[in-house]
């Protein structure tokens, strides 16, 4: 058996960029440090943060005493949720990614022009929850290329777009065409919201099936990114693709001495999940590990070190 594991994979900039908030504000204020939604959707990242003091809830109601400090989740978040602290007397931060925060820019920004701005993404991932929530009565989610066909849109004279950023240029391609053709003066970004390291680890997924019996993509289930690379590969023709969280999810029968197994993970994967899973492998007879040449990644999303709470929205 032999391994080769993808490059670039795991931890993306802005996820590094979350963490990082979230253990420097542990280190100025000490627990409890409260957290809604996942930091990032990865069950490791989670854990280790509860064991360090972290609280993670869903909804800001869940925390009952005033003046807690609270940190806003790398997906984002709308000015309600930011209205509702200020109510409720928290400290806030925010962790969102940047290249989440350019997307809300956009959303305002047309709002204010009086535009319908069409959201190519998944209704339910708390991203476009918090995208939409700038403007809510002037977004409208598309998730598909039927309803990109049957969009009534009050002035067609008058529409942007913008996406998700963990979804590729392959995964909106279709609709974004469907949306041209139907509506020739559809304003574009005026930078692609597609995140960089969602392209990166699709493209390096796909040269990972060129090679490989059988992939494993490590990360959590309620990852986005993480799932869409399963697909990527079973799309490449590597129907034997999985979503796996760890080395518990291996058993020895699952592999063969031919078999060329190929490994990556999700842009909220620990690099330590890809060790131990290599290691594990390498127990049950790997012969060889090697690294497919891939893109470097030097992003870097820096934040303000005296990582001031506040108590209102910008």
């Amino acid at each position: 058996m032999r391994v080769i594991v993808a490059k670039p994979r795991g931890f993306c900039a802005g996820v590094d960029r979350a963490i990082e908030i979230v253990e420097r504000a542990l280190e100025m204020y000490g627990p409890p440090i409260y957290v809604r939604h996942a930091i990032v959707h990865n069950k490791r990242v989670v854990e280790s943060l509860k064991a360090k003091g972290v609280v993670f809830v869903e909804e800001l109601d869940e925390i009952k005493e005033k003046d807690s400090r609270v940190i806003f989740s790398a997906h984002g978040v709308s000015p309600a949720v930011w209205h509702e602290a200020k109510q409720r007397s928290l400290q806030s931060v925010d962790a969102v990614c940047p290249l989440v925060t350019k997307v809300h820019s956009e959303v305002k920004h047309y709002a204010d022009k009086g535009y319908t701005i069409l959201l190519i993404g998944h209704k339910n991932h708390v991203e476009v929850i918090g995208t939409s929530g700038e403007a809510p009565d002037r977004v409208i989610v598309v998730e598909s290329v039927i309803e990109a066909e049957n969009l009534t849109i009050p002035d067609p004279e008058k529409v942007a777009y913008t996406t998700q950023t963990t979804l590729s240029v392959d995964d909106t391609r279709d609709i974004l065409e469907t949306l041209k053709r139907r509506f020739p003066k559809i304003v574009a970004p005026s930078k692609l919201d597609i995140c960089y390291a969602t392209q990166n680890r699709q493209d390096a997924v796909k040269q990972l099936a060129k090679h490989s019996d059988l992939i494993f993509i490590m990360g959590s289930p309620e990852s986005s990114n993480s799932n869409r690379l399963v697909e990527v590969a079973k799309s490449c023709g590597v129907q034997k693709a999985y979503l796996i969280e760890g080395t518990e999810n291996l058993d020895k029968e699952m592999f063969s001495d031919d078999m060329v197994v190929g490994l990556s993970s999700g842009a909220s994967t620990p690099e330590t999940v890809v060790q131990e899973v290599i290691a594990r492998l390498i127990e049950f007879g790997a012969e060889s590990v090697s690294e497919l040449d891939g893109k470097e990644e030097f992003t870097r999303f820096p934040f303000e070190e005296s990582l001031e709470f506040r108590s209102s929205y910008n």
